[in-house]
This record gives C-alpha cells, structure tokens and sequence, in this order.
C-alpha cells in the first residue's frame, strides 16, 4: 500500500493529527546568532533562520519533532518553511538550499520511523513548502502596477530545487502551505508535477490556503472556493487552511471549502492572534476547543496547529479528536466550476 492510500485509509477511520509550529519552539530556546550558523561558513546574521537549524542544530529539531509526535502527532512537517533560494538570500544562504532540505526530511523521517516502530502506529512525513517572501499576482511598487520581482518559472524552478532535496531525503508528501498567492502555489504544484513525471511514481500533495482578511479572502483576492477550483487539478491528498487569525474565525470559511472538497480536508489555525510582542497567548485548551467546534460539526478530516502552538496545544488537539467521527467525503461536482477572484459554476 502507497503512503497516500494508507493515509486515506486511515484517514476513513479517525480524525488525524499534524503536528505544530517549529518556529515557536524554537523561540523558546533563545538561541545566539552563533547557534545558527554553528560549523557553517556564513557572513550574515542568521538569527531567525530556523530552516539552517536542519544542518547546525540538528539534534534541537529533532528533539522538537518527537515532542510533536509524543503530543500524539500523526503527519510530521519538515523544518523547511523558507528553505528556498528565493528566502535564504535574505540570509545569503541560497547555495545550501538542498542541504537543508535534505537535512531536514531525514531527520523527520527519523522521528516518524522511530515512533512508528515503537508503537505501531503509522506515521507520515509532510515536506513543508511555504510561499516564499515574492509574489507573482501583486507588484510591490505602487507606482508599478505591472512590475514583478519574479516570474512564473523563476519561482517554479525554486520550488522544485527544494521538493527534488526534501524527496531525496525522505518526504511521503509534499506541504505547499500558508497560500497567500495562488499563483505562487500554482507554480508549486507545477513543480510538484514535473519532480512526479521524473521520479516515474506519484508524489502526493497537500495544499493549504491561508486568508488575509476576515471575508475569507486571500492575498491575490481569492475566495477558498475561487482558490479550491483553481487546484483542484491538482487532485490534492488534502486541501485545507492554516495560520490566518486563529480557529473560531477560520470556521464559516472551513465550512465553505469542506462542503466543496471532494478529498480530505486538513486545517491547522494559529493560537489565536499575537500580541504586542509578537507572542500568542490563546492556551492549549482554548486552541482545543475551537477545534473540537470543527470537529463536532464534520468539517474536518487532519486537524493540527500553526503559529504559536507549541507540543500542549497539539496533545489538546489530539485529545479533542480521539474518538469523534471523521469527516464524510462529498461526491464531486457534476457541473463546471471556473476560478476567477470567485467561482463561476457553470450550468451541468
């Protein structure tokens, strides 16, 4: 049996748990700039590189990764969320891109065999993506409307450097989260595809959209029923929300896109809002119960924590989801459904 179809198995029999943000945690270590780079020959300070952790900490994010799975984690991300050339040339470290990538799905790949092995349980391996810092829908020059950092196969040749590196290392499937841009992902899952034709086998993806207002828009102006007709090509292992403003407000769009998706849908809120300091104050028991809302309802098949959930917010999640019924696939749609800002449902 395939990673995916196992998972979709699984997936038929209980509600799945992701696990939670690596960033939080590993704030709470207070690392020095030299923890950063430690055997690394780097000019710029790396403070805030928690992707280059892969290689000098490597023993920290695994100790990380098995506190998630400890919390009863079942989908393990790799620490890889700005590890593309685009990202680390803010850190003039785009030349170790593969290293990282490579790193960092061995040593998840490590934890989740690990603990498989232990208990066995299964346990999957998640390559995160995430949108990169450049936009390819919106100029960053106001007085430019047409102008573009990057292009389309700029951004798709970046994407796949970093898939080819975390499937080298080990990856069951591949995460393009926190969409802001749909067309930054669209060049994602063009990505995906080609690195699929040339490894001659599937090679599973996950999608995860994230909104920038609270009328359930992202940043290039999608709705998540605009932005599910423009992947849903893709044919996604799950398609799904993460980070935004935190679960209770993420719920009437969640149930948009749940009503619509005909594959598992995976959702993985913040704690809440930060505060003044940048710091998520939203308890673990609190995150919990506005999931267990999602769960109560059907509206979810994986649920987990983004931004400022730590290993007590995933266990109260995993907590909140033993038990309760998965949520039911609906049929696929029998009428044409085109992607603008909106759908445009065209007559069956």
């Amino acid at each position: 049996m395939s990673a995916a179809d196992a998972f979709r198995a699984e997936a038929a029999r209980r509600i799945l748990v992701k696990d939670g943000a690596y960033g939080t945690s590993i704030q709470a270590h207070k690392l020095a700039s030299a923890d950063y780079c430690r055997g690394l020959d780097l000019f710029k300070d790396q403070r805030g590189n928690n992707d280059l952790l892969n290689l000098a900490r490597p023993e920290l994010v695994e100790e990380i990764a098995e506190q998630f799975a400890a919390a009863g984690a079942d989908i393990l991300a790799t620490n890889s969320f700005n590890a593309t050339a685009i990202s680390q040339a803010d850190y003039g470290a785009e030349h170790l891109v593969r290293e990282i990538n490579v790193a960092a799905a061995q040593i998840i790949r490590r934890v989740a065999d690990r603990n498989s092995a232990i208990d066995g349980r299964p346990r999957w391996v998640a390559g995160a993506v995430g949108p990169t810092n450049k936009t390819l829908s919106l100029s960053p020059d106001v007085n430019d409307p047409g102008y573009r950092e990057v292009d389309f196969d700029t951004v798709k040749a970046v994407y796949r450097e970093q898939i080819d590196a975390l499937v080298e290392g080990g990856v069951d499937f591949i995460l393009i989260e926190t969409i802001f841009d749909t067309l930054n992902a669209k060049a994602g899952i063009m990505a995906v595809l080609e690195a699929e034709a040339a490894l001659g086998r599937p090679l599973p993806l996950m999608i995860s959209m994230t909104l920038t207002d609270l009328s359930g828009r992202n940043l290039s102006g999608h709705t998540v029923e605009a932005f599910w007709a423009a992947v849903r090509h893709a044919r996604p292992l799950t398609i799904g929300l993460n980070c935004s403003f935190g679960a209770a407000p993420l719920r009437p769009h969640l149930a948009a896109l749940s009503a619509q998706a005909d594959t598992l849908v995976m959702a993985y809120p913040n704690a809440g809002l930060p505060n003044d300091l940048g710091e998520y104050d939203e308890a673990a028991a609190e995150t919990a119960a506005q999931v267990a809302e999602w769960i109560a309802d059907g509206l979810v098949n994986v649920v987990g924590g983004c931004c400022g959930t730590t290993q007590a917010h995933i266990a109260a999640i995993a907590a909140a989801a033993a038990g309760a019924p998965t949520r039911q696939i609906p049929a696929a749609p029998g009428h044409t459904v085109l992607a603008g800002l909106e759908p445009m449902i065209l007559a069956a």
